[in-house]
């Protein structure tokens, strides 16, 4: 194995336990391996019905199935996120039952994700186990889009602080400025020609006007003077970030929407308010399957990751940097590191071990923090694959076809990003008197 620092393969290990059991849900979501199962093992039946799962494995499978071994890995990142409370480096016991043991905790892992088929009222459990699903996933929304407007800010203000000692970051903001409201403005665009019709869809049209309105409405705010008064740093690149990310959702939520059928002049079903080219997409059930939760996994993984850093949960807590300490570069979404550089003292310990203990003076990220946010993870995990509130019916088959509750989710995430950007704006003007960072 290569030479690896141990914050970063602490973390790569729960990330594999956390994508194991992702698998697994999505696997008991499937109704396609259900049913190869069935055809190709031998003695199928005989062994579900020996370990009291149903003639078929029923309770293996289905919504109820994915809610409990979700439970389990919930349960075990709440329990580490309790045992790894004020560690600040990496020398005390608690540090080295996070650090290490790796094996005992994956035996840990599947005792509880199993553990939870044996709790007993099993339908009172899940009805509240949603509600508490349901909770977990909006907060882990939440923390995506508190991080996405800080880190908008940010970007905005470390380039700012550039301009100081080089002229050429004006033309650097400019420049990004226009790309960003060009990516925005080209995409509500594309979907009003692909996702709208002259006759029908009205729903599209309406929702494309709310959120280009919203858009324009956050740039106007963002350079008024009675805001400029107060934040001399706000300005058109924070707005353009986040009319992207509005624009990206807005395409995510429409791709997410129910196809809507109606006959034509021949009395044939036809499908509108989808782009022609994407239907073909769909026919290859498979496929759509594969790509759709690879992609899902990722994006899940990647925003665990770049939540999880100290930064990240300075700036939820509402610490920062002060300004003149700002130093002008490209501030990247805090997550795993880009690079290494060695030290003097990883230079003399080259032909030593393959782990760099990296944290014996002070811990690189908050580790009751970074199970705090898996824990989320792991309910967003849960509702998202059942389906959210349409769970008696999901299948992971039908997952990326459509559903009316993950495109209301998505079309909600849209407008609180909006809501929590105003708020950085408008709060300094509803409270004068306070002190606010960004």
């Amino acid at each position: 194995c290569p030479r690896i620092r141990q914050s970063l393969s602490t973390r790569f290990m729960y990330a594999l336990y956390f994508i194991l059991v992702v698998v697994l849900c999505c696997i008991m979501m499937s109704t396609t391996v259900a049913h190869k199962m069935k055809e190709h093992i031998p003695f199928f039946e005989d062994m579900c019905k020996g370990i009291k799962a149903g003639d078929t494995c029923e309770k293996l499978v289905g919504y109820s199935a994915v809610y409990r071994v979700c439970f389990g890995m919930a349960c075990f990142f709440f329990i580490f996120c309790l045992l790894t409370l004020k560690i600040n480096n990496s020398k005390s016991c608690r540090a080295h039952i996070h650090n290490g043991f790796w094996f005992f905790k994956l035996l840990l892992l599947g005792a509880m994700c199993s553990g939870a088929f044996f709790i007993p009222d099993q339908d009172t459990f899940l009805n509240a186990w949603r509600y508490v699903g349901a909770v977990g996933g909006f907060l882990f929304i939440g923390i995506q889009l508190l991080l996405l407007v800080e880190f908008a800010h940010k970007w905005n203000k470390n380039w700012t602080a550039g301009t100081a000692s080089n002229k050429l970051w004006y033309a650097s903001l400019a420049l990004v400025t226009l790309i960003m409201y060009s990516i925005a403005t080209g995409g509500l665009v594309l979907m009003a020609v692909f996702y709208t019709q002259k006759d029908g869809c009205m729903e599209n049209k309406i929702l494309l006007g709310v959120n280009g309105g919203l858009c324009v409405l956050i740039s106007l705010v963002a350079i008024s003077p009675c805001v400029q008064n107060r934040q001399p740093h706000s300005g058109l690149l924070q707005s353009g970030v986040i009319s992207c990310y509005v624009t990206y959702l807005t395409f995510s939520a429409l791709s997410s929407k129910p196809a809507e059928v109606v006959l034509d002049e021949h009395g044939k079903n036809v499908t509108i308010c989808v782009p022609d080219f994407g239907q073909d997409l769909y026919r290859d059930e498979n496929l759509v399957t594969i790509l759709g939760t690879s992609l899902l996994i990722g994006c899940i993984l990647y925003s665990c990751l770049t939540s999880t850093t100290r930064s990240s949960s300075d700036a939820l807590q509402g610490r920062y940097a002060a300004p003149e300490l700002e130093v002008s570069s490209f501030p990247f979404p805090p997550g795993l590191p880009l690079c290494f550089t060695d030290t003097e003292e990883q230079q003399q310990g080259k032909e030593g071990p393959r782990v760099i203990y990296d944290e014996k003076k002070g811990t690189v990220y908050i580790y009751s923090y970074f199970h705090f946010v898996f824990f989320l993870a792991s309910l967003y995990v849960m509702m998202t694959v059942t389906n959210w509130f349409n769970y008696e019916s999901a299948n992971i088959e039908s997952f990326f076809s459509g559903s009316w509750s993950i495109f209301w989710v998505k079309m909600a995430s849209c407008w609180i990003c909006v809501l929590l950007y105003l708020c950085t704006l408008v709060a300094p003007l509803c409270c004068p008197t306070r002190e606010f960072s960004v």
